[in-house]
């Protein structure tokens, strides 16, 4: 009778992998080269705790464009910078979008951001908004003086947090510096 319910769960399960992964194992999509991934660990157990020499010894085998699973999330990986330009450059519009944080939804930063939104009509309203009046010579130069104050008070802060032995978070710091410089670069 154990035998019998350990069968009935366990029949289930295998039909399941076996569908999953030997008989639906192409891709929807035609993916770059890459190694073979496990069931849910992917290539995972492939990286080491080296991923960078890993991955360029990968690309030794699968070449300068490949695919890896990293548990349930599909990759692709650049290991050239000749294939990363010719990517964003002729197949910019592939890449556009990117997978948002939830943090980003949760002020709806989402929505009105360029860094998050896709390819579309406001994120190109927003994109030539920034080129036109934020990012132009003249604007840039105009607030050279600017940065250089913002990035002398950034090395100053830094210098009395050491003086005073206490521990610097340079990511705040640097956002800090980096908000002060949109916030008083704005027309």
């Amino acid at each position: 009778m154990e035998c019998y319910s350990i069968s009935i769960l366990l029949i289930p399960i295998i039909l399941i992998f076996i569908h999953r992964y030997l008989l639906n194992n192409s891709p929807k999509t035609k993916l770059p080269p890459g190694p073979k991934p496990w069931p849910i660990i992917g290539n995972i157990h492939l990286l080491g705790s080296k991923p960078h020499r890993s991955v360029a010894d990968l690309s030794k085998t699968y070449g300068p464009l490949m695919t890896l699973r990293l548990g349930s999330i599909t990759t692709i990986v650049i290991s050239s910078s000749d294939v990363a330009k010719e990517m964003f450059i002729k197949h910019d519009i592939d890449f556009a979008s990117r997978q948002i944080p939830d943090s980003a939804w949760a002020v709806d930063h989402a929505k009105f951001s360029m860094a998050w939104l896709p390819a579309c009509p406001k994120w190109r309203e927003i994109r030539k908004i920034s080129a036109i009046q934020l990012f132009t010579n003249q604007r840039l130069d105009a607030s050279q003086g600017l940065r250089k104050e913002k990035a002398n008070e950034l090395v100053e802060f830094v210098k009395d947090c050491c003086e005073k032995g206490l521990a610097v978070n340079i990511g705040k710091a640097a956002f800090t510096t980096a908000l002060n410089l949109f916030a008083f670069n704005c027309p």
